[in-house]
């Protein structure tokens, strides 16, 4: 899977933690403060979210972008010492809720 992580820490000296221990996992950088891997495995990015988690304080933040994630877009993010994931969807694979037929607007029609 594709993973890119954005990092934002709390101070040099952690940056540099941070970016010694992505790049044991494989991350390449490729803008300041912006990581990525083409080909890390679910079970590793477990294994590289519990590492960062410990690695890190509440002034960091962290946000991952990972793809294809069960068919999805997946956006994680550490924040305060807290994780947060949001699931971006492709709109033509998620069942849409149909209320049925529209009412048509009452009144002339205008046109442009």
């Amino acid at each position: 899977m594709f993973v890119s992580i954005a990092m934002d820490p709390g101070s040099e000296g952690r940056a540099k933690e941070l970016a010694d221990l992505l790049g044991q996992y494989g991350f390449q950088r490729v803008q300041r403060g912006l990581w990525e891997s083409i080909s890390i495995s679910p079970g590793t990015l477990d294994r590289l979210k519990r590492d960062l988690d410990r690695a890190t304080d509440a002034f960091d933040k962290l946000r991952f972008f990972q793809f294809p994630m069960e068919g999805t877009l997946v956006l994680s993010s550490l924040r305060d010492k807290k994780w947060r994931r949001t699931v971006a969807r492709n709109a033509e694979t998620v069942p849409q809720k149909v209320q049925g037929p529209q009412a048509a607007p009452k009144g002339p029609v205008k046109r442009k």
